[in-house]
């Protein structure tokens, strides 16, 4: 996906926008992953960030069950429906997500009490895989923002944990530093393989990383 050659694609105006809404835009124009997944059909980036850890870890082998956290606008799960056709996938997220075949999508925050419950049901049995891209709203200050977005990895991989299939996998997206020592901890103690990885698709300026659990013991 390089642009080896190109120009770099620039703002005709800036005119009304903020001078992050400028870089963000100019990025975007920029970006081979974002202009791939617009001729590949993806609704994001992001689905290429999976493909790669799929690629490397073979999260997504024999799952015929799998609950994607975090789900807008739905590149995790259009990748999961190529790969696993017929796998039951259910998707949660706070934002609207237009509907995506062979999905069930909920909209509402995976943190409301109600929520595991409504995930399993449709799910129709215990997950195979449990996929979380969710991240806090981030308010500039790094040691606030990680502890808000590990809040979110850690009420997720409490789900998986109660909830996966013997041999299920967990994948969440943690910040710069990975996860903290008490939850790498858990996480250990749960599943035969726990590492972090970042994808290539995964931007080189940014402090996102992914920890995968694989091997759910119980």
């Amino acid at each position: 996906m390089s642009r080896s050659g190109d120009e770099p694609v620039r703002l005709k105006t800036a005119r009304g926008r903020t001078a992050s809404q400028v870089r963000w835009l100019t990025r975007q124009l920029n970006d081979p992953y974002v202009k791939q997944a617009k001729v590949d059909g993806w609704r994001s980036r992001a689905a290429y960030k999976l493909i790669e850890l799929d690629a490397k870890f073979a999260l997504l082998k024999g799952a015929a069950r799998v609950v994607d956290l975090g789900v807008a606008p739905g590149g995790w799960s259009q990748v999961v429906r190529q790969h696993r056709p017929r796998a039951s996938v259910v998707g949660i997220d706070l934002l609207p997500t237009d509907a995506i075949e062979g999905v069930t999508l909920f909209e509402m925050d995976f943190m409301d009490d109600a929520a595991p419950a409504l995930l399993l049901a449709a799910l129709g049995g215990a997950p195979d895989l449990v996929l979380s891209d969710m991240a806090a709203n981030t308010v500039g200050h790094k040691a606030t923002d990680h502890l808000r977005t590990m809040g979110l990895v850690e009420t997720a991989a409490d789900f998986a944990i109660q909830h996966l299939a013997p041999g299920g996998g967990f994948v969440a997206k943690v910040l710069a530093g990975g996860t903290d020592p008490a939850l790498l901890a858990l996480l250990k103690r749960h599943f035969a393989m726990v590492k972090h990885a970042k994808p290539p698709a995964s931007r080189k300026d940014s402090s996102e990383w992914y920890v995968i659990a694989m091997g759910f013991k119980g």
